[in-house]
């Protein structure tokens, strides 16, 4: 596409060379926007993200909620007649706007990285140390509390977590992906919680480790 401000331009190029999704081709169906479950949650629908992409609205894009309540279920990709994979390029763009230090949705992304070191740790989730760790960071320590109890309860959420056998698998998939700057999500010396300490990872796809 053509664009008279190259900041645009390669703002554009960029998202298409990460997500790798051929953006141009929207012409604005709005197929991906009438099946997002999402939709009621967000500022913008898909199509309209797509768009202002296409109009390199640079700060409008990254500044807004719509990127990061994506959950990536993939209906809009499955719906769109050009192949446009919209939470790829949802996943690009919270990168994107992560390494310029942007994060609409703290709790989003907190959450996010809180889940995947919990993955790291023990080589699957541990819902009641990955919750706890949440909450103490979010400062959100009340609410769900019920929630939790009848899960607890009925055995969701054991005490104690249980290790996988490859972990040295997993590890390596969590070092390539921290070794490539399209998966990594903050700068060297931050954490997920936004503080000084280890590099935080958001939005592994399992299909990048089957393309290697």
């Amino acid at each position: 596409m053509g664009f008279i401000n190259a900041e645009k331009r390669n703002f554009f190029n960029e998202v298409r060379e990460r997500s790798g999704q051929p953006i141009e081709l929207c012409y604005q169906c709005q197929k991906c926007a009438s099946g997002c479950i999402a939709t009621q949650y967000a500022d913008y629908y898909p199509n309209e993200i797509i768009r202002m992409l296409q109009f390199g609205q640079i700060d409008r894009v990254l500044n807004c909620s719509s990127i990061w309540i994506c959950s990536s279920c993939e209906t809009c990709g499955a719906r769109c007649p050009n192949g446009i994979n919209v939470a790829e390029v949802m996943d690009a763009l919270k990168e994107m706007a992560i390494a310029r230090g942007i994060i609409k949705e703290k709790k989003i992304n907190l959450f996010h990285n809180v889940f995947l070191n919990s993955v790291r740790s023990h080589g699957r989730v541990h819902e009641g140390s990955m919750m706890a760790i949440y909450k103490l960071k979010s400062g959100d320590l009340m609410s769900d509390l019920d929630i939790g109890w009848q899960m607890f309860k009925k055995g969701k959420m054991p005490l104690l977590p249980h290790r996988i056998k490859a972990r040295g698998k997993l590890k390596n998939i969590f070092n390539k992906t921290s070794s490539n700057s399209y998966h990594s999500t903050v700068k060297p010396g931050v954490d997920p919680g936004g503080k000084a300490g280890d590099k935080g990872l958001i939005a592994y796809r399992p299909q990048d480790e089957c393309k290697s």
